[in-house]
């Protein structure tokens, strides 16, 4: 820390009056500094000693340089350690100052930004088409999402309004960019026939579970943001992290841009919903475990005026996510209604079977074909597959199958029944 004119003394008092070891040389630029002290601490203690620094004088025209150091061997450090130290998160956080330097460096320039982004969409988006969660998961791993995503709570804690504009116009673009580049690249491979002609897109795995994602989409948004603050806070890896914030919004964003380029609008509603939720939980998540462990704006005068801020902020993005959570419930209480239709009707069909005058037959395969209403999907045919003797001729079964299992819907579906004849040896 450079030391300015007339500052030494206090400077130095300061440290002292904290137990706090240092070393001073004299700087002989002849500049308005007449000293550089060096002096360790404590992760706890960063914030609460620059804070008494700065009110003593030393603002941000002098230099303060924060550097990790491997290891201190001092025994009035440990004591210094023990005092700041009482093993919650709070007192292994990082200063704000470090914080605010750590959400800065997540974040590159706008143009690395745009490009990281749409190589991620795309290489997501192949990983989708492919039904690969190997590259789906590569895609997480070079999108630069998590400085946007956590520099956005960030900005709002300490009250630094510029990062949180900008964090938030990169979220925005952010997206946008990604559904665009997943759509124009699907609509490539798509009219090059780079993939089967008359792709069900549907029938795909890695993409069907993000087309109508339900309400545990939600606890991977709000642990991963949770999980990045604790990460940059704490000033641990956020690497691994930064995959998993990814993994809420990259593969969602190339889901919604092929059912854009197949031409199902319907089908990119729910993955656009998934997106967005996402987005919204992270920030929220964020914004609130960052409040939780104590940061908070360096001009306490304004403390009262960013509480009532984030307050404001809090309660808007928990608004929005009710309501998007009331969306992704209906969509998981239809797959509830879907999936207990199916059990229903085959345990109709297997009631139809045991009855005597069918014991000569055996379901060999039921399967339950759903409408393609995305993102609230119904069931629209029921295929039962029957075996018998080749010396029996098909009993009519379709209208009966079609009556016991019209009770367990509300609107009839089709059955189709279809005979193979089973020799046995």
């Amino acid at each position: 820390m450079t030391v300015p004119t007339g500052k030494r003394e206090t400077v130095l008092g300061t440290l002292d009056d904290r137990g706090i070891d240092y070393v001073v040389t004299d700087e002989d630029s002849k500049r308005e500094y007449t000293a550089v002290v060096y002096f360790p601490l404590p992760s706890a203690a960063v914030e609460p000693v620059l804070d008494e620094l700065e009110s003593v004088g030393i603002d941000e025209d002098a230099y303060t340089v924060v550097v990790d150091a491997e290891t201190v061997v001092s025994r009035q450090f440990s004591a210094l350690r023990e005092e700041y130290e009482d093993g919650d998160v709070e007192s292994d956080r990082i200063s704000r100052q470090e914080l605010q330097a750590e959400a800065d460096e997540l974040t590159p320039t706008f143009g690395v930004y745009t490009i990281m982004t749409i190589i991620s969409a795309v290489v997501a988006t192949a990983g989708l088409l492919l039904d690969s969660p190997a590259v789906v998961v590569g895609s997480m791993v070079i999108a630069p999402l998590i400085g946007p995503a956590l520099g956005a709570s960030v900005g709002s804690v300490i009250d630094d309004e510029e990062l949180f504009t900008e964090s938030v116009l990169y979220q925005i673009a952010g997206v946008a960019l990604a559904i665009a580049a997943a759509a124009a690249f699907a609509w490539l491979v798509k009219t090059t026939n780079i993939v089967p002609p008359g792709l069900d897109i549907t029938e795909v795995g890695e993409i069907s579970e993000r087309l109508a994602p339900d309400l545990l989409s939600l606890a991977i948004a709000l642990g991963a943001g949770i999980a990045g603050i604790i990460s940059i806070a704490t000033g641990t890896s956020v690497a691994l992290v930064g995959v998993m914030i990814a993994a809420a919004l990259i593969p969602p964003a190339a889901a919604a841009g092929i059912a854009i380029a197949w031409g199902q609008p319907s089908a990119a509603i729910g993955s656009t919903v998934l997106v967005s939720v996402n987005v919204l939980s992270v920030n929220l998540a964020g914004l609130v475990t960052l409040w939780y462990v104590g940061y908070r704006p360096e001009d306490l005068f304004s403390l009262g005026e960013t509480e009532q801020r984030v307050r404001r902020r809090v309660v808007g993005l928990a608004a929005i996510v009710f309501v998007f959570a009331l969306f992704l419930g209906a969509i998981t209480y239809a797959s509830y209604v879907s999936t207990t239709f199916e059990e229903n009707a085959r345990e109709e069909v297997e009631l139809v079977l045991s009855e005597e005058e069918f014991e000569q037959y055996q379901v060999l395969e039921f399967e339950v074909l759903m409408d393609d209403d995305y993102p609230f999907r119904s069931p629209d045919r029921v295929v039962v597959t029957i075996g018998g003797p080749p010396s029996e001729s098909p009993p009519a079964l379709a209208e009966t199958l079609r009556d016991r299992i019209d009770r367990h819907t509300d609107e009839p579906v089709d059955v189709e029944v279809r005979y193979v004849n089973v020799i046995e040896g």
